[in-house]
């Protein structure tokens, strides 16, 4: 059977009858069954379309590019995340959050504290949390380093995905977390867990684009690159310099324009317009 048969058809919280390649239902369904769906990023329309070509079933995006991401993909599970900058006080966070919904989004990811979580939830808004190495919380950790290493630090993690389960989200991205420990907390928590360097034992796997694609200038230890889009990148830049060059090159040699790239003038309109300007 073709994918598009298999895909589950559901209406979206704006109200349009769609074809998804995930549904909250069916992430809680993998729990427990071995198999995994998986997630990349993506802003742009492009990025969209290539991982719904490649099978890819969820990608993440900033809130604000929902609708840069629909127009590239119908059918992806679509996670917005609302950005610290973007979405400060209770309000803000809660207009965000329906935007990105109304405008295509499945789900939002909020790595704010557990009321503003359960604030989402109780709108029936399917809310991912955060938990591990939180990036923009990094320096609560001292540095950049995987979560969850020590008995210690692996049960105030543990307490953490209680609290967010008990919150009413749905799913965690958990990153760096010790593999371990996030094949422990799996087989005890709810939550669909999303690995981001923390193992293979979660429900999805998810990678950055520019990592896969091989974009990235530094790789992640937990990343891997099936491309060399840096290479390409290189090569753009290098073409687009030298073609800059010829230009300016010819500019100041006089070829540039030549007969051809310029509009001529019938002779007699010439004259007239000559002879006119000259009386005035």
């Amino acid at each position: 059977l073709r994918q598009e048969a298999l895909m589950p058809r559901i209406f979206d919280f704006g109200g349009r009858d769609v074809e998804r390649s995930q549904t909250v239902a069916g992430l809680r369904a993998l729990k427990g069954t071995g198999r995994h769906a998986a997630q990349v990023t993506a802003e742009t329309a492009d990025e969209a379309a290539a991982a719904e070509a490649a099978g890819i079933e969820m990608v993440v995006c900033r809130a604000a590019n929902v609708a840069r991401i629909r127009e590239g993909s119908k059918t992806v599970f679509v996670t917005a995340v609302l950005v610290f900058a973007d979405a400060i006080t209770s309000e803000e966070i809660l207009r965000s959050a329906f935007a990105a919904i109304l405008a295509g989004a499945d789900a939002v990811l909020c790595s704010r504290g557990s009321q503003t979580i359960r604030m989402l939830a109780d709108e029936q808004i399917p809310v991912m949390g955060h938990l591990g190495f939180v990036p923009r919380k990094s320096t609560w950790y001292g540095s950049v380093r995987s979560v969850g290493k020590t008995a210690a630090e692996a049960m105030e993690l543990w307490d953490r995905f209680r609290r967010l389960e008990d919150a009413g989200a749905f799913a965690v991205e958990c990153e760096i977390i010790a593999a371990p420990v996030m094949a422990e907390i799996n087989r005890r928590t709810g939550l669909v867990t999303v690995s981001l360097g923390s193992g293979p034992d979660a429900d999805v796997m998810f990678l950055f684009t520019s990592d896969i694609c091989g974009e990235s200038g530094r790789l992640p230890r937990h990343a891997r690159a099936w491309g060399n889009l840096a290479r390409l990148h290189d090569q753009i830049r290098r073409e687009r310099m030298e073609a800059l060059s010829a230009y300016r090159a010819a500019i100041s040699e006089g070829d540039f324009p030549k007969t051809q790239e310029t509009t001529g003038m019938g002779a007699a309109e010439l004259e007239a317009f000559l002879t006119e300007i000259g009386r005035r």
